[in-house]
């Protein structure tokens, strides 16, 4: 049988954990703000349900790494407060897998964005 007070004592948490990430972490705020405009301009071109789909996907994906980031380097810092060779090498590592995903988070953008801006700029010069 399902324990309901634990279900949601357990979704309390996680929004808590969210909430921090935007509230505290500063490269969270940027991925919220960049995402926001995305989304504006999604409206503005009308995105259709897959590319919204996609959009959606990508954003949450790279704010999920930066939360998985944000806590490894939060456990790294509680275990080694200290300067740690294996310790920058873990963070770099983790902080890397933020990029290469916000890099193909932005190439999405530009594909599905881009194909929309390129469109309304033919429509205006003709």
């Amino acid at each position: 049988m399902i324990n309901v007070r634990k279900v949601l004592r357990s979704f309390r948490f996680a929004s808590q954990g969210i909430i921090d990430l935007f509230r505290y972490e500063n490269n969270a705020k940027v991925h919220l703000l960049i995402a926001s405009l995305v989304v504006l301009v999604g409206f503005y071109f009308q995105l259709d349900r897959i590319e919204w789909a996609i959009i959606l996907t990508q954003i949450g994906l790279v704010w999920a790494a930066e939360a998985f980031n944000t806590a490894i380097e939060k456990l790294c810092d509680f275990v080694s407060p200290g300067i740690h060779p294996q310790i920058k090498a873990i963070k770099d590592l983790s902080s890397g897998a933020v990029l290469i995903l916000t890099i193909a988070a932005v190439l999405v953008g530009l594909v599905i964005l881009g194909s929309h801006l390129i469109a309304t700029f033919y429509s205006l010069i003709r």
